[in-house]
């Protein structure tokens, strides 16, 4: 800590009646390649590892920030393995200490009696509650009777967690960062807790597009409901959203939330930064804990990973980091291959060459990996914890290859490492200087790819790390020139197929485009077949025009709005 840095904040003295411990973390990713036979199970073991952290620190909740699973319709396995735990670790005859000072039953499943908050249930035996929003990959979807739902609707109603922040927002929301008017903004509801004399109020905000998001905060259509003596609460803000931008997606500036706000718990960056972060010109601090498991291979993901304990006493609190030892270790290593070429005195067009050299980075990373291993085994084991066994570390090589013509198969390289480390398929990335030739940057419009990712000037690596599906799909769809489906739905169809795993997205929307396109065709009474296409394109141009002032009007496709779990009077 330099000279000039302020030491982060603390509890000076306080009784231990008094002080609130909670567990927090964030993008536990539960469910990630959960199909690797060797990589498979690390999210369920770390989950396992953090709920064994919670009993051994005896707190008296669990926080999670987002993104809990993975997948939007997480597998049966998953769901079977993530409620065995909750139930193992977080149910059981120890009481509560937490006080629910808000309505217990505000916020429940609509038609049934059972109260939202599941240790108010005189029917279970929790021990230790959890409370989580959602994130990016977990959010709610569909229009079924009961509204959106989504994994957590599940956890929730079967008693095992406690959801907050949960909202609905119009459709056009989706696309479309300026809401219409009649739409009123976020409402944020917390939970209020009391211990002792310690009082706290948990806010939640699951995961929206983060240009929204950005839009309500400057807008000053973010509503907080608060209690009137708010100032003597301890105020927690849990938000899933970008902190830093990650073009082409923007970020949600951290300076914009209430001045009444103590701490913000900040979910989806992956680097872990638990050590809380003053905010320039704002009263509250910022706590990021990070994955629990590495979902990339890239440079946030090498921070050592943690959960936070924090506790707090009255108005002031501290964040202790707890390290996560069932996570592998992940060492990611840059090479300029020209450069290295001239210092080692090879030549880049000798494959032989070449892969001898990158054979021995590869190696020296392994090496680094198990000595970490090793060095953190070791200092827990001076703590008195259990030995672990090693396990494969990740390893990731980025090779720059800028002015280099060819170069072998990663994927043949890979094999050579298969049972040392835990990624053989993709140890090497390959990719060029951003710097283009003067005749690439002077070529015409008229010899310009088509479709982005069929630029000559990149490599295979390059097109699949540079390619966006929804961008994809829009060029795509756009040059196909579609006689029967609109653009606009069939694009968000395939939206909704790959980035949140609706396997009916595209079935359901082409089965009901088609039957609006019959229904239109039978109204125009007999046709003749030379007429046919005409009546078609002027079908598909008018329901691809409804669909867009659908959108543009904000209708949702999110059902009933359910608000957050209490609500106190504003």
């Amino acid at each position: 800590m330099s000279d000039n840095e302020a030491p982060p904040p603390t509890i000076r003295s306080g009784y231990q009646e008094d002080i609130i411990r909670i567990l927090v973390a964030t993008d536990n990713h539960i469910g990630y390649l959960e199909r690797d036979p060797i990589r498979g199970q690390d999210s369920i073991n770390t989950f396992k590892e953090i709920l064994q952290l919670a009993v051994k620190h005896d707190v008296d909740m669990i926080l999670l920030g987002g993104d809990l699973f993975h997948e939007n319709r997480p597998s049966r396995d998953c769901l079977y393995q993530v409620m065995a735990l909750l139930r193992e670790y977080t149910f059981g005859d120890k009481p509560v200490q937490l006080e629910l000072l808000s309505n217990p039953d505000d916020g429940r499943a609509e038609g049934y009696s059972f109260p939202a908050v599941n240790y108010e249930d005189p029917n279970l035996n929790v021990a230790i509650p959890v409370f989580s929003i959602h994130g990016n990959h977990d959010d709610p979807q569909g229009a079924g009777p009961e509204g959106a739902l989504c994994a957590l609707d599940v956890l929730s109603v079967s008693g095992l967690i406690n959801y907050m922040g949960k909202f609905d927002l119009p459709l056009s929301s989706a696309s479309n960062p300026n809401p219409v008017e009649s739409d009123s903004g976020i409402s944020i509801r917390p939970v209020l807790l009391r211990k002792g004399q310690t009082r706290l109020g948990l806010y939640g905000v699951g995961n929206v597009k983060d240009a929204r998001m950005h839009f309500e905060l400057r807008s000053n259509r973010v509503r907080m409901y608060m209690p009137s003596d708010k100032e003597d609460w301890f105020n927690v803000l849990v938000v899933h959203q970008n902190r830093v931008p990650h073009p082409p997606t923007p970020a949600v500036p951290e300076g914009l939330f209430d001045d009444c706000i103590d701490l913000v718990v900040w979910g989806h960056e992956h680097d872990c930064r638990i050590v809380p972060e003053p905010v320039a010109g704002r009263p509250y601090h910022v706590t990021q804990p990070g994955s629990s498991v590495a979902t990339s291979l890239g440079e946030g993901e090498g921070v050592e990973k943690h959960v936070a304990l924090l506790q707090i006493h009255n108005k002031e609190f501290e964040l202790k980091p707890l390290p996560l030892r069932t996570v592998r270790p992940f060492m990611l290593g840059d090479v300029f291959l020209a450069e290295a070429a001239e210092e080692e005195g090879f030549d880049v067009s000798d494959q032989i060459a070449v892969g001898k050299f990158l054979r021995a980075r590869v190696n020296a990373l392994i090496d680094q990996a198990n000595q970490l291993w090793d060095e953190r085994n070791a200092h827990a084991v001076e703590e008195g914890e259990e030995e672990l066994p090693r396990m494969l570390p990740l390893v990731r090589l980025k090779v720059d290859t800028t002015n280099i013509p060819a170069m072998s198969n990663p994927i043949r390289f890979g094999q050579e490492f298969t049972g040392r480390i835990a990624n053989p398929r993709d140890v090497l990335s390959f990719h060029r200087s951003k710097a283009r030739s003067a005749a690439s940057r002077t070529a015409t419009s008229a010899d310009q790819p088509e479709l982005s990712i069929d630029d000559p000037d990149l490599t295979t690596s390059e097109k699949l790390a540079k390619v966006r599906v929804q961008t994809l799909v829009q060029e795509y769809l756009a040059a196909q020139e579609l006689q029967v489906l609109g653009e606009a739905g069939m694009n968000e169809a395939i939206r909704m197929f790959v980035e949140k795993d609706d396997g009916w997205a595209i079935q359901t929307h082409v089965s009901s485009a088609l039957r609006a396109l019959m229904k239109g065709v039978q109204e125009n009474g007999e046709v003749d077949e030379e007429e046919l296409d005409d009546v078609l394109v002027k079908l598909k141009e008018q329901h691809n025009q409804e669909y867009l002032e659908k959108a543009k009007m904000g209708k949702t496709g999110k059902g009933k709005v359910r608000s957050t779990l209490v609500p106190p009077t504003p």
